[in-house]
């Protein structure tokens, strides 16, 4: 596994959680570790799309997969992640509304 300097790290985890279900995800493993199937029904989405978007969180390095039998659990890599988060949704940002949509889509 590649160590990456701290600027690489943060464009990996701006990519992982720029699209909408990846930062879902995050918010809900922060929570709790969990099944793919269970994250695909509380988030409302296929199941093939869950193991896509668990692909990509894994290989970004911000999750892993601990086989439980013959599933495998889903945990965030490092718990600091989670308290990381915790702190990113409290941060206020002052928005500029043509810059930005409500979900979070650049506009420019």
């Amino acid at each position: 596994m590649e160590t990456m300097t701290h600027a690489s790290v943060l464009a990996r985890f701006g990519y992982a959680v720029s699209d909408p279900t990846r930062a879902r995800i995050l918010l809900a493993l922060a929570e709790a570790a969990a099944y793919p199937s269970d994250l695909a029904e509380s988030l409302g989405v296929s199941r093939q799309s869950m193991s896509n978007h668990l692909t990509c969180l894994r290989g970004c390095g911000l999750v892993v997969a601990v086989p439980d039998g013959r599933r495998s659990l889903y945990e965030l890599a490092d718990q600091r992640l989670g308290h990381a988060i915790k702190d990113l949704i409290g941060v206020v940002l002052a928005v500029d509304p043509s810059c930005c949509a409500p979900d979070g889509r650049c506009l420019t």
